[in-house]
């Protein structure tokens, strides 16, 4: 499909829409995120699609791992986590999770579907935290031109979900990334160093990112550590 499909990110409003309607096919989808574009829908209007103003990115030479999350996943011996094993279990857990002011979740059903096709295709990734048999943590991405977009992540037991991230960054690293785009500061993104850069910033480092492509990707079949 062609990359010219939505307007250039500088056409953006103020609130960082940058086009109206379309669909969450796979092929839509690849071409939103290769532009630095992505969906974020919202009740009672056409499906929305975003480049803000302002990104939030997290650079892995900046990362801060938190002394008091080092210590309490010291004690959880017990947990795993493994790569792309459950991608459905870990995105309808996100579509739980309450978001403050907000009475629903932008994850609904229809990004649900569409997002574990992305998957399927090999661009939407999970990394799953377990404890024992049950999965109590996981994040859930996507990997689009050697450009990682974090999503969304969760937890049924306290710090599960950084310490999600914290091995999703290792498990980037590991690829060759530097990288990764957040979207939106949140205040645990934030905790692991997470800032705010220009538009145009973040659509250079996305351009400079794409041309080098990834020696290795990530696999879609289950994996762990």
């Amino acid at each position: 499909m062609s990359q010219a499909i939505f307007p250039h990110p500088e056409e953006a409003n103020e609130d960082g829409i940058l086009a109206m309607g379309g669909d969450l096919s796979v092929e839509m989808l690849c071409a939103a995120y290769s532009q630095g574009v992505f969906p974020w829908p919202h009740e009672g209007y056409p499906l929305l699609w975003f480049c803000p103003w302002e990104r939030g990115i997290l650079e892995f030479k900046d990362l801060h791992i938190a002394r008091s999350l080092k210590k309490y996943a010291q004690k959880q011996k017990q947990w795993r986590f493994t790569i792309n094993q459950n991608f459905s279990t870990v995105i309808q857990e996100c579509a739980k999770v309450p978001r403050p002011g907000q009475d629903g979740t932008w994850i609904n059903e229809e990004m649900i579907l569409s997002y574990e096709k992305f998957h399927q295709a090999g661009f939407a990734h999970s990394l799953e935290v377990w404890e024992d048999n049950a999965i109590v943590g996981g994040v859930y991405g996507v990997l689009v031109q050697n450009v990682f977009s974090a999503e969304s992540m969760f937890f049924k037991k306290t710090n599960a979900s950084k310490w999600a991230l914290w091995q999703l960054i290792n498990y980037l690293q590991n690829l060759g990334l530097t990288w990764i785009d957040v979207q939106m500061l949140t205040p645990i993104s934030k905790s692991f160093g997470a800032k705010l850069i220009s538009q145009k910033e973040f659509l250079i480092k996305l351009h400079e990112s794409q041309k080098r492509g990834l020696t290795h990707g990530i696999s879609i079949s289950p994996s762990s550590r």
